[in-house]
């Protein structure tokens, strides 16, 4: 019995081997490295790399110190950028996921492959295809726009309109994996829990925010979690379609680290400011997570 036991133990944990070395040699040990590197000072032309402890941290929120008003400005942009995006990610996903649902089921799978295609594409195919659509001057809106004798939008070069694009093309491009989490979640949801609903004479309204949102709420959890950190992490959308203008509005926290380190060339501190984001984003996860159970 006790060599089953151990037999059986030893084949779980061969099965999971290959997952933790990668997780080790891919996730731990970067981030390892880069703590280690934003303790020093890492000039990347200068083979010195001099260790200042906690001085590049520091920096950060001296108001003296440029890095000060890099970080917080681009912190500021993302949090916009999370605050624009997320509830659109999460609402018109599950909009979607109700109405691909209610379809017959000869069509609900031809109308998941079409939302969903476009989260199968790189993001520069996305801004090529926005900037094509979006473009001030020779974009396909603005050409309709033109034709009807009607004034021009600024998508990409003044605000509030850069913010709209960047929300509608990320909205374009990923809704469509959040569309599909939310239907395997309602279709989870009991058939005798909606025919109960109906007998106590719920109507379909009633039946959505008593029945369907409680049974989802696991998984709007993670939609919720997930959107806000993929938008956190929002670079190639403002990169590609509005190079962080008009000014430096839409110049995201990511943008910034980018720069520190391969135009500063100071690696230092932007190993500082990319740990620094990473602990905002646990913190915010958290408190996203207790809320949720709070109000559970």
């Amino acid at each position: 019995m006790r060599s089953t036991s151990w037999k059986s133990q030893l084949t779980s944990s061969l099965f999971v081997l290959p997952y933790l070395i990668l997780f080790v040699i891919f996730l731990l040990i970067p981030i390892g490295y880069g703590a280690w590197i934003s303790l020093h000072n890492w000039d990347l032309l200068n083979p010195v790399h001099e260790f200042v402890g906690f001085k590049n941290y520091a920096k950060i929120f001296d108001t003296d110190s440029y890095l000060n008003e890099l970080f917080f400005e681009g912190l500021k942009n993302t949090f916009q950028f999370v605050v624009y995006s997320v509830p659109l990610l999460v609402v018109v996903g599950l909009g979607l996921a109700l109405l691909v649902n209610a379809l017959p089921g000869k069509f609900k799978g031809f109308f998941r492959t079409v939302y969903f295609i476009p989260y199968s594409v790189s993001v520069s195919v996305v801004a090529i295809i926005w900037l094509w659509i979006l473009d001030t001057n020779s974009g396909l809106i603005n050409q309709y726009l033109q034709k009807m004798n009607l004034p021009l939008i600024p998508w990409l070069t003044d605000m509030p309109w850069a913010w709209i694009s960047l929300a509608i093309a990320t909205l374009w491009w990923t809704i469509g994996f959040n569309m599909v989490i939310f239907i395997n979640a309602l279709n989870d949801v009991s058939e005798e829990l909606y025919e109960a609903g109906s007998l106590d004479g719920a109507n379909r309204w009633q039946q959505f925010i008593h029945i369907t949102i409680p049974s989802i709420k696991p998984t709007m959890l993670f939609v919720v979690i997930t959107s806000t950190i993929a938008s956190f992490n929002i670079y190639g959308q403002p990169y590609l379609m509005t190079r962080g203008g008009p000014g430096t509005s839409t110049k995201v926290l990511l943008m910034n680290i980018v720069d520190e380190a391969f135009k500063q060339r100071q690696l230092g501190n932007a190993a500082a400011m990319s740990l620094l984001m990473a602990l905002i984003m646990i913190v915010i996860s958290i408190l996203q997570f207790r809320i949720t159970n709070r109000k559970e």
